[in-house]
């Protein structure tokens, strides 16, 4: 199927075949820190908020439907309820492991990840973080959690399903690190006096726009959305809304 063919029968059907309940389902992670992939909570409101909800809002009015958000704790969360029928579009740090799942169009944004070390601690690089009785945090379901267990070999690993979870331990000092996304951890970081994002890059991938498997014209679609939205500036604003007017926009 062309995309000139995709996003004609969109139009055709009435946006029929990427938002079939009459509104745009897009599915996000909401965690305690934000980043060009993670959303947060607006604390004056509760709702969601962050860059890939406006590029869910701007989805949604390309469409001309209304938006409903539909909240995870993690991408593999996401990726797992794909073929529930329970959202339409989404956006997560692209892996392989995820494409039995999703079918997984461009990039937006690099999404490198990284540690975050406790205050007081000794760490200064990321081989000082695999030492014998440290005590190292990620979160469950997530490509940064399948890295770090892979090159772990003498540090205690602990996965933890609540990101929130992970973020009031490293506070407390009971976590020596915690792996996450770069731009996670530095709105961590401010947020925890003493606590200190390590230079080093553990990981590098694309955030990339995806649909559930299978769905030829939602992908074809997703993915002209996305490459228009970083062509005309939707995605700049977003990420510059966000205050990560140092992340780069992918080409």
């Amino acid at each position: 199927m062309s995309l000139a063919f995709a996003v004609a029968g969109a139009k055709a059907e009435g946006a029929s075949d990427i938002a079939p309940t009459g509104s745009l389902r897009v599915a996000i992670a909401v965690g305690p820190a934000a980043s060009a992939f993670w959303s947060t909570r607006d604390p004056a409101t509760g709702k969601p908020r962050g860059v890939t909800v406006e590029l869910a809002k701007a989805a949604a009015d390309k469409l001309h439907v209304p938006l409903q958000l539909v909240e995870y704790r993690s991408s593999d969360e996401i990726a797992a309820a794909s073929g529930k029928d329970v959202w339409d579009l989404s956006f997560m740090p692209a892996d392989v492991k995820r494409e039995p799942f999703v079918d997984q169009g461009p990039a937006y944004v690099a999404y490198m990840s990284g540690y975050l070390v406790r205050a007081g601690s000794d760490i200064r690089s990321v081989a000082d973080v695999d030492r014998a009785g440290r005590r190292v945090g990620c979160i469950e379901g997530t490509s940064t959690s399948r890295t770090v267990e892979k090159s772990l070999k003498q540090a205690k690993l602990t996965k933890f399903v609540k990101p929130e979870e992970a973020a009031e331990l490293i506070g407390k000092g009971e976590l020596d690190a915690l792996a996450m996304g770069m731009g996670a951890l530095e709105d961590l970081s401010r947020k925890l006096p003493g606590t200190k994002v390590l230079d080093e890059v553990i990981q590098s991938t694309g955030v990339v726009v995806v649909v559930p498997k299978g769905k030829g014209v939602a992908k074809a679609w997703a993915a002209h959305f996305l490459d228009e939205a970083k062509a005309d500036g939707t995605v700049r604003r977003a990420l510059d809304g966000g205050g990560f007017t140092a992340d780069k926009v992918e080409p």
